[in-house]
């Protein structure tokens, strides 16, 4: 199975989650033992390798992993909501990452 080398986070200060997006690309690339960069508005590369819109169009935030190979993944490209508060969910978004990065890694991460 691939290997995760490095986490990326494209983000916008501006946006009203990027906190919430950071502490969350922190604190995975802690428990993963991952190099993390932090990019601001690159819309370029989230377009070439995020999710994008019906028009080919990127959002930010969006967090990636890069493989040894250099293949880049989407980890999470929207935050997670909760829908009994329409609150942002830190613990749904580190679960939803965690859950995705054991697909890009395989069994056993």
């Amino acid at each position: 199975m691939p290997k995760v080398v490095k986490l990326i986070l494209d983000t916008a200060k501006h946006h009203p989650l990027h906190k919430a997006w950071l502490k969350l690309a922190e604190k995975l690339a802690e428990e993963y033992g991952l190099e993390l960069e932090v990019k601001e508005e690159d819309y370029m590369f989230a377009v070439e390798h995020g999710d994008t819109d019906d028009l080919g169009m990127a959002w930010l935030p969006q967090l990636f992993a890069v493989l040894e190979d250099g293949t880049v993944k989407v980890v999470l490209s929207q935050y997670p909501f909760d829908p009994k508060t329409t609150k942002p969910d830190e613990t749904m978004a580190y679960e939803e990452a965690k859950k995705r990065l054991r697909e890009i890694m395989g069994p056993g991460a």
